[in-house]
């Protein structure tokens, strides 16, 4: 049996393997840790916050002369915000991440449901409606830049459908995502309210009848090709000033077809 001494001593002398030299000589761009759940507080512009569950991504890049990573480092950041993270503790714990783990470059995806509540057009009766969030953080050195990406489902109108129909005309349900960074603060809810502004009609989480007859008249007075849907999008972030750069997608899950129409547009400002 070992001394009392001995066994002292012995937490001293665990190796950190992590921190062996690597012989192979071959750097790693991302490494980390993927799909971890943490309770956030989010930014609502109309109720101040709102609480929700977020899925992180956290990746570092590692020199080629070690090793491993230490991933326990990554948790512990992520638990030290004590759940209050936000646009601007998320820049923090960007820095903090590339910090503690001596790395050159890092990157923090934060994906979470985002609601808002929404009143049908015409009945005015209120339901909440989803919309998935991501936050996209990367440094390199003193370089660092902050992405929103939004998923918005939207009701779009074939305009060759509508012209050569009798009556009638096909439409579906379109996911347009857009990916801005920006230099300054932009709500959730102004890059949601840009695009439901484009679509053909927006969503909601609840109709009456008489919003059904509403929605549906809007879209088929307002056709939108996939094509339309990224265009008219990307006029307005070309002329919102704080958007660095974006990309705007469209995909439309075809009512009569068994495949997507998809377009994109992506810019440097």
């Amino acid at each position: 049996m070992e001394s009392a001494e001995n066994l002292n001593k012995a937490p001293n002398a665990i190796e950190d393997v992590q921190n062996r030299y690597d012989s192979r000589e071959i750097p790693i761009n991302k490494v980390g840790i993927k799909d971890i759940r943490h309770p956030v507080i989010v930014k609502d512009r109309s109720e101040g916050n709102q609480h929700t569950i977020a899925n992180f991504n956290m990746y570092v890049n590692l020199p080629h002369n070690f090793k491993g990573t230490h991933m326990s480092r990554f948790v512990e950041i992520l638990n030290q915000h004590e759940r209050e993270i936000s646009v601007e503790s998320f820049a923090d714990m960007l820095s903090e991440m590339s910090e503690k783990l001596e790395a050159e470059a890092g990157h923090i995806e934060m994906s979470f449901p985002y609601f808002i509540n929404k009143s049908a057009p015409i009945s005015k009766v209120e339901s909440l409606l989803d919309y998935q969030v991501t936050l996209i953080g990367e440094i390199n050195g003193q370089q660092s830049n902050l992405s929103i990406k939004v998923v918005v489902p939207v009701t779009s109108l074939c305009p060759c459908s509508k012209k050569i129909s009798d009556y009638g005309a096909h439409n579906q349900r379109s996911h347009v995502t857009v990916t801005a960074t920006t230099c300054e603060f932009m709500w959730i809810e102004e890059v949601i309210d840009l695009v439901e502004k484009e679509a053909s009609c927006e969503l909601y989480g609840l109709l009456k009848r008489p919003d059904e007859k509403y929605v549906t008249e809007k879209a088929y007075d307002n056709p939108k090709f996939v094509e339309d849907m990224v265009r008219d999008i990307a006029v307005l972030l070309n002329n919102d000033k704080r958007v660095v750069s974006y990309v705007v997608e469209s995909e439309n899950f075809e009512s009569i077809h068994n495949h997507s129409a998809y377009a994109l547009i992506e810019k440097v400002k």
